[in-house]
């Protein structure tokens, strides 16, 4: 299962360089200089060419990020401040950045901070040319980008980027901002730097697989589990705790986990579908307030459809895997996690002896090519941001849980433009403020209800 995903259970053991399971460990990089603290004029990163990190969110896709940082070429990359709702996660993070790659961590206890306001303080550590990696859950997304940006700063964030239409559209705003700044800024989409997938993709776009008409998109794997909320526990640190079970806190995991899938098959597509509409459920209560299965339809302008496929549960068919199919044949773009392997067959039975092409070698690992991007660009000062089209691919996953929540056939720009949200004052939030989401008298919570529901 992807690094993404359950990420306690997979990527709190002994750290790799790299936290995907499927991904071979990087390896050393040569130890950095120390930092001398103060950036020169006109430089990109910081003296002695290194570029200085801030961790904002200590979890394990923070953790992962920055190990995939510390993979980079090109100049020396440190680790210099790190911020967090809780401590006992910042520390388990250092510990084990510091036991594997000692001289690239230089975080002393005056470079810790923990708080809801955390984020600040770690990011007013960097100068330009530094990065923060925003690494908390969407629902903190935009107001921590918003604020990188003012201070401008280079970025690392992320999926999933908001949580509702009113987050989403002040991501969008922070983004136009961080553009006109020429910030450099790289997003959670790791799949859009996968060779692989580059190569089939280019391949559909140049006609192989004739006019596309139809993608499928499939994360059927185990379940989600939120136990009872606890007697007496404070419900919002509860919430956060459990993040993908709870709509409000990480988008609820139908978007945290399938928005790079839909941006993928987008991609294919080559546009943003225009209306969606779903159906979805639940089977077992211990999933917070989220459905345990979703699907999807999406409709594109020219009636082309994308069906997504999001399932959690145990003792079914499991598969992780993403489809193209086109007027002349159809395509693989991923087979499984571990290794995409894309294909390209001549006719929608994709058996053997209907294949015309297959790509050839291994992939690239995907993590570490975004983050070699996003180092370079800041090295040598090019072009490169991302977060445009991460907040664009963010409206139409919502689009896909508003529709199956609420039961309704929701457009684009309802998406876009609704006014529904989930915590008006985000930024002043702290473990005293009353959660969005309430538990019932046994614990639990409910689940939504199509035709009842509002997200709209």
């Amino acid at each position: 299962m992807e690094r993404r995903t359950n990420r306690r259970k997979q990527q709190t053991a002994a750290l790799q360089p790299s936290r995907r399971q499927f991904l071979a460990q990087s390896g050393k990089v040569a130890a950095a200089s120390m930092l001398a603290g103060i950036s020169l004029p006109g430089l990109y990163a910081g003296e002695n060419n290194t570029i200085r990190l801030a961790l904002v969110g200590c979890g394990g896709r923070g953790t992962g990020a920055v190990a995939d940082a510390f993979s980079t070429k090109g100049g020396p990359v440190k680790l210099c401040a790190m911020a967090d709702l809780f401590e006992h996660r910042l520390k388990g993070s250092l510990d084990r950045l510091t036991k594997a790659h000692a001289d690239k961590v230089d975080v002393p206890q005056e470079r810790q901070f923990i708080g809801f306001n955390a984020y600040k303080k770690a990011i007013d550590c960097l100068g330009p040319g530094d990065v923060v990696l925003l690494t908390t859950h969407a629902a903190f997304r935009p107001m921590h980008f918003e604020y990188a940006v003012a201070k401008g700063v280079n970025v690392f964030m992320e999926k999933s980027f908001a949580t509702d239409s009113p987050a989403t559209r002040r991501h969008l705003k922070a983004a136009q901002i961080s553009e006109q700044k020429n910030l450099k800024v790289g997003v959670g989409f790791m799949w859009r730097h996968s060779a692989a997938r580059q190569e089939v993709i280019k391949r559909i776009h140049d006609g192989a697989i004739g006019d596309v008409h139809t993608l499928r998109i499939y994360r059927v794997h185990g379940p989600v589990h939120c136990p009872p909320l606890p007697k007496d526990a404070n419900e919002i640190a509860f919430q956060i705790q459990h993040p993908n079970s709870f709509t409000w806190v990480s988008s609820g995991f139908f978007i945290d986990w399938h928005c790079h899938n839909i941006d993928v098959a987008c991609w294919v597509k080559g546009d943003w579908p225009v209306s969606a509409q779903g159906m979805g459920g639940r089977c077992f209560e211990q999933a917070g307030n989220q459905f345990d299965h979703y699907t999807v339809e999406y409709t594109f302008a020219d009636g082309t459809k994308l069906f997504v496929f999001s399932r959690h549960m145990n003792g079914c068919w499991n598969t992780y895997a993403d489809y193209a199919h086109g007027s002349k044949g159809a395509a693989v773009v991923m087979a499984t996690l571990g290794e995409p392997k894309p294909k390209i067959y001549n006719s929608h039975k994709m058996e053997k002896e209907n294949l015309v092409w297959q790509y050839p070698e291994r992939d690239c690992n995907p993590y570490h090519a975004e983050w070699q991007v996003l180092v370079d660009a800041i090295r040598k000062n090019t072009p490169h941001n991302e977060a445009r089209r991460a907040g664009e691919a963010e409206v139409v996953a919502l689009m896909g849980r508003m529709a199956t929540h609420t039961g309704q056939y929701i457009t684009y720009d309802q998406a876009k433009n609704s006014e529904f949200q989930f915590v008006a004052d985000i930024d002043n939030m702290t473990f005293d403020t009353p959660a969005p989401i309430r538990a019932g008298a046994n614990g639990l919570y409910a689940a939504p209800q199509p035709g009842i529901t509002k997200e709209v």
